[in-house]
C-alpha cells in the first residue's frame, strides 16, 4: 500500500515556500504493469477457490432470470458463473485474455452461454445504460484510477440498476499481506490502497453523487491450506502480485518476505498446528444508481 510521501525543501527554497504539488500517477503505465502482473503465475488456482464469494455477491444484488449483467474485471469468473447460474445474460470482461479464456473454459465445463471479452474497467467498450446489473469479486478494486472505474460502472448500469462488489478490507488479512508484501516492494506513488474499496466511507466517496442508496457488509471468507508453508507456495507460484514481488527481491529479501508472511499466518491462523484455516475480511456492497427524476 501506498504511504505519503516525504520531502525536504531545496537548499534553494525559503523554509516556509509552498511544497510543489506532486504529479499525477502515470495510469496508462501502471496499468502496463498491472496487467503483466496479473498475467504472471496463474490467478485461476486461486480464483477457483474463492467461488463462495460470487455465489454470495450475486444474491446480494438480487440477480434474476434474463436481467443483463456485466462482470468488470472478472478474473476466471466467479461472479460471472453466479449470475448465469441464476440465468442472467452475462457479459465477462477482463483485461488479461488468459483469464477469460479460463472462465470460458468453466462456463462450457457447466453448458452455460456466456458472452466473453476483453476490456478494460476504466474503459468498457458499451454503451450508456447498457446493463441491469454490474458485478466485481476482487477485481475492479486494483484498478489504478478507482474514480475513473467507479464512473463507468455507473455508466453502464441502467437508471435503477444495481452495482454489486466484493473487495478486500484493509484491517482484514488480504489488506495485512498487502501493507506486508508493499514494505519490500513499494507499490507505485500516488496510487490510492486497492484496500480502499474495503471501506463504506470510500464507497460513498466513489458512488455516492449517483448512488440511491449503498448497503454495505463485511463478510468473511476462509483461506484453506495445509499450512503457512503451504500457502505461501501456492501464492508465490501463481498469485501475480506476491510472484511479481519475490521475483523482484535477491535470496535475503525473499527470505525476510517470506518469514514475515509466515509469521502474518501463524498469527491469523485459526486451525491449530495441523492445518491452516484465516479468516479474511472484505465488503460486500451494493450500489443502486438513482433514477433520473430524483438526481440533483
Amino acid at each position: 500500500m501506498s504511504e505519503p510521501s516525504t520531502s525536504t525543501p531545496s537548499p534553494r527554497q525559503p523554509p516556509d515556500a509552498p511544497m510543489p504539488a506532486a504529479s499525477p500517477p502515470d495510469y496508462a503505465a501502471v496499468k502496463q504493469r498491472q496487467q503483466a502482473t496479473w498475467a504472471s503465475g496463474d490467478f485461476a488456482i486461486i480464483g477457483v477457490t474463492l467461488q463462495i464469494v460470487g455465489e454470495s455477491l450475486a444474491e446480494a444484488a438480487d440477480i434474476r432470470a434474463n436481467e443483463r449483467v456485466i462482470d468488470i474485471a472478472a478474473g476466471n469468473g466467479n461472479a460471472t458463473l453466479a449470475a448465469a447460474r441464476r440465468f442472467a445474460r452475462v457479459t465477462s470482461t477482463d483485461y488479461v485474455p488468459a483469464l477469460l479464456e479460463k472462465g470460458r473454459a468453466r462456463a462450457a465445463a457447466e453448458g452455460l452461454d456466456i458472452a466473453f471479452r476483453e476490456a478494460d474497467a476504466e474503459a468498457l467498450p458499451f454503451h450508456d445504460a447498457s446493463f441491469d446489473v454490474a458485478l466485481s469479486t476482487f477485481g475492479v478494486m486494483f484498478t489504478p484510477d478507482h474514480a475513473r472505474c467507479a464512473a463507468e460502472m455507473m455508466r453502464v448500469v441502467r437508471a435503477g440498476g444495481r452495482i454489486g462488489v466484493a473487495s478486500w478490507t484493509p484491517s482484514g488479512f488480504i489488506g495485512q499481506m498487502f501493507k506486508t508484501v508493499g514494505r519490500y516492494v513499494p507499490p507505485p506513488a500516488g496510487l490510492v490502497s486497492p484496500a480502499m474499496w474495503g471501506t463504506e466511507d470510500y464507497l460513498r466517496q466513489l458512488f455516492g453523487a449517483q448512488a440511491a442508496s449503498i448497503r454495505a457488509q463485511p463478510r468473511i471468507f476462509h483461506f484453506r491450506y495445509a499450512s503457512p508453508a503451504h500457502m505461501i507456495q501456492v501464492f508465490r507460484d501463481y498469485y501475480g502480485p506476491v510472484f511479481k514481488a519475490f521475483g523482484a527481491l535477491d535470496p535475503a529479501g525473499q527470505q525476510a518476505l517470506e518469514q514475515e508472511l509466515t509469521a502474518l499466518l501463524e498469527r491469523s491462523n485459526i486451525a491449530g498446528d495441523n492445518s491452516l484455516v484465516v479468516p479474511a475480511e472484505y465488503l460486500e456492497a451494493v450500489i443502486i444508481k438513482r433514477t433520473p427524476d430524483v438526481l440533483h
